[in-house]
């Protein structure tokens, strides 16, 4: 795999598609471009209608010396719409266009592109950067030093080392007490990482850092601010014109919780239902943890209190004072699922429903730590922190081998592996997922839960290549506190490091230079946050592609190591000159020139560079 721009394409962005989301019932218009030199001779799309394949013939609408445009309707008869193109040439060759690329056998349609009638994210969801923060992390404000240390806490100074080996039972105990208050005084930090949705960790009240393991939803934790101090965080941010997420525990609750404290102390309580209880007393719980006893989604009054209607969890939030702009649902690939029960897709519709009862704009996002295609249908969750087709395979490509991080749950490092089979792995993710939810879910390069992008890469150069390529491929940025700034942990609780604030040396200042940067020029170019993705070079050290869009485009340069001068072909790249609206390298890297038909990327790396075409 080197140069790709002689390959057929098509993608689900506006280049290539007339309706993102069109209605059920009425067709949509797919473009479909090939290389001039390429002999195809016939293009049909293939569909199914009510699962039977039906083939749709495609007419070439648009024709110069370098390419040729196809275009077909496909009928958009289910809510969601499965479809590839089959390309003949005069001596009977046959290939199939799938979302993962070009095939020349008759393959399942797991790779198929795919259109749905449900309706998207909203703008602010797609085109916005998140910043994740950890609240006992974050920030102190000067009234965190009054609240007294609760019973189940081990306290600690911030500038204390986070204790998280092995079974260390202090791990989820250990108190750093951030606060609400203490976010809501570096929200200009927040700003000058490029973010425009802050999103917290949970807030309620539970017995340990994390407060994923929640005694109430009906209250902010008192340690926290209070109910006030969110009160006074979300004023903060939408003043700001930016948006608040919450954190969400549909799967489970704290074995303190009130709900559960009912339910384990009378059998016959209305709540008892609402959880897994065995006969000998003992209940389901996540991941065999007991402090988080498992609920039960099957049950009617259990989904109306926490995801159904008015008053349940998940609208409560969402009206003022609050004002949430949408949720995080934590572990939503295990929630409502126990052995032969499955009310998952029920249960991410409801929440969906009743979000988008309470407010005109809402955005669900659900964790996901592997391949959460069946669960991003369009009516559901509208996409995941997309671990497996983002961070995994840009870990794979950046990852200094002395490295000790790992992807969590996994035994080993992942491997480090060359720019083809990274592609390969992006391209297959990207085709699971379908263009829409891939666009929507979060590129990651690290959260609370996994290992820090630093770790990972093991240098600044290399960091701030990752950091480019989650500004630049599809899909949502979300920035972990500190990654901006090169914080570093070889797992998720060492990730959970307490930010620096008062140690502004140990800052890399150029990492956060980078992010405000690659922000800035995905804010300002529309190409970056709706545009295609179309690959023009690959080879194990570098990764070149466009994002096209109506409205221009831009392309893109990933090294990650030093390399020769790369000539790409001008015509099929679309290109005469390009202004370089930023870069993360070293040394000279200047516009865009055709000449003789060719445009030449310079040598050098590691670094990512971005030209306006």
């Amino acid at each position: 795999m080197t140069h790709l721009l002689h390959e057929p394409h098509h993608d689900g962005s506006p280049t290539y598609l007339s309706d993102e989301a069109p209605a059920l019932g009425w067709p949509v218009k797919v473009r479909l471009r090939t290389w001039s030199g390429d002999p195809v001779e016939s293009v049909w799309i293939r569909t199914t209608y009510d699962a039977e394949p039906t083939f749709h013939a495609c007419a070439v609408v648009e024709r110069d010396e370098h390419a040729t445009w196809w275009e077909g309707d496909l009928p958009v008869h289910n809510p969601v719409t499965h479809y590839r193109f089959l390309l003949a040439d005069a001596a009977g060759d046959q290939r199939w266009l799938t979302a993962a690329g070009v095939v020349d056998h008759d393959g399942p349609d797991t790779f198929d592109f795919r259109v749905t009638v449900h309706e998207p994210a909203p703008d602010w969801g797609r085109d916005g950067v998140v910043y994740q923060v950890f609240p006992d992390r974050f920030a102190r404000s000067a009234a965190a030093a009054d609240r007294p240390t609760p019973d189940w806490a081990v306290p600690a100074e911030w500038d204390d080392e986070v204790v998280f080996e092995g079974s260390d039972p202090r791990t989820p105990l250990q108190y750093f007490g951030g606060d609400l208050d203490g976010v809501v005084e570096h929200l200009d930090h927040v700003a000058e990482a490029g973010a425009t949705i802050l999103y917290t960790t949970p807030v309620f009240p539970g017995e340990s850092n994390h407060r994923y393991n929640a005694s109430t939803f009906l209250r902010v934790d008192p340690l926290l601010g209070g109910d006030e101090a969110f009160a006074r965080l979300s004023t903060a941010v939408h003043e700001r014109g930016w948006r608040l997420l919450g954190d969400l525990t549909t799967n489970h609750t704290g074995d303190t919780h009130e709900w559960f404290a009912r339910a384990s102390s009378d059998p016959a309580s209305p709540t008892r239902g609402w959880y897994y209880f065995n006969h000998d007393g003992s209940y389901e719980c996540w991941m065999g943890h007991g402090t988080l006893p498992k609920l039960n989604l099957a049950d009617a009054s259990l989904r109306a209190a926490m995801v159904e209607g008015p008053d349940s969890v998940v609208a409560r939030w969402l009206r003022p004072p609050y004002d949430v702009d949408g949720w995080r649902i934590d572990v939503a690939n295990m929630t409502g699922r126990l052995g032969a029960l499955d009310v998952n897709h029920d249960t991410a519709r409801a929440v969906r429903r009743t979000a988008a009862a309470e407010r005109a704009d809402p955005l669900v996002i659900g964790e996901h730590n592997h391949d959460a295609s069946g669960d991003l249908d369009g009516d559901g969750w509208h996409g995941t922190m997309n671990y497996s087709g983002f961070s995994w395979p840009v870990w794979s490509w950046l990852r200094d081998p002395a490295s000790p991080a790992r992807a969590f749950g996994r035994p080993l490092p992942v491997p480090v592996r060359p720019g083809p089979l990274v592609v390969q792995t992006l391209r297959e993710w990207s085709a699971r997922y379908g263009w829409l939810a891939a666009a929507t879910s979060w590129n990651i390069l690290g959260s609370h839960d996994s290992a820090r992008i630093r770790t990972v890469t093991g240098s600044g150069p290399l960091h701030r290549v990752a950091a480019g390529l989650q500004f630049t491929l599809p899909g949502v940025p979300m920035i972990f506190a500190g990654d901006e700034i090169g914080l570093e942990g070889v797992l998720g609780e060492d990730s959970r490091r307490p930010m620096p604030w008062d140690r502004p040396e140990t800052w890399d200042r150029a990492t956060l230079t980078a992010y405000g940067a690659l922000a800035a020029a995905r804010r300002d170019h529309e190409a970056l946050r709706r545009g295609g993705l179309r690959w023009a070079h690959v080879d194990d050290d570098a990764l070149v592609f466009l994002r096209e869009h109506p409205t221009g485009s831009v392309l893109v340069a990933a090294r990650r190591a030093a390399g020769p001068a790369i000539d790409l072909p001008a015509g099929p790249l679309g290109l005469t000159d390009g202004s370089l609206l930023l870069t993360t390298a070293d040394g000279r890297v200047g516009e865009l020139k055709e000449k003789r038909g060719v445009v030449r990327l310079a040598a050098g790396g590691p670094g990512l560079s971005v030209w306006r075409v």
